[in-house]
């Protein structure tokens, strides 16, 4: 499966408890579904047995979907031509932790558009003109 599908259900369960993402897997009605949720429970059932954590208490840190091997088959067209038809793979990576993920801040801070940003121009305009004056002066 490409990953470009595979990306689109991994967003859905980013940053979510384990068990909601499992729940949340199972109502999607996307063809990667059923693959990602096999791996989110082998990945629970990993942690289980591995690691001794408590699977209700595990969160999807990470869900990354790279490209794989890329099959490369040839199907044949009108006069004669033939034309690669590319079946891509994917790696899936799912990261588990018993740590919540923080919320990150947003960072953004939106500035009224006011007088202050024409000021400014004008400033560095002077600014610069003065410094051509100085070099002509100065050559």
């Amino acid at each position: 499966m490409a990953p470009r599908k595979v990306r689109l259900v991994l967003g859905l369960i980013r940053g979510l408890p384990a068990t909601q993402a499992e729940e949340r897997l199972r109502f999607v009605q996307k063809d990667a579904a059923l693959p990602v949720l096999k791996l989110l429970k082998s990945a629970m059932a990993n942690a289980e047995h591995n690691f001794k954590l408590d699977a209700g208490k595990l969160f999807v840190k990470t869900a990354t979907a790279d490209g794989g091997p890329v099959l490369k088959r040839s199907r044949p067209r009108a006069m004669g031509r033939g034309v690669i038809i590319r079946k891509r793979t994917t790696h899936i990576n799912l990261v588990l932790s018993d740590e919540a993920p923080v919320a990150k801040a947003s960072k953004k801070k939106i500035a009224p558009k006011t007088a202050v940003k024409k000021t400014a121009k004008t400033k560095t305009v002077k600014a610069a003109k003065s410094q051509t004056t100085e070099q002509g002066a100065n050559a």
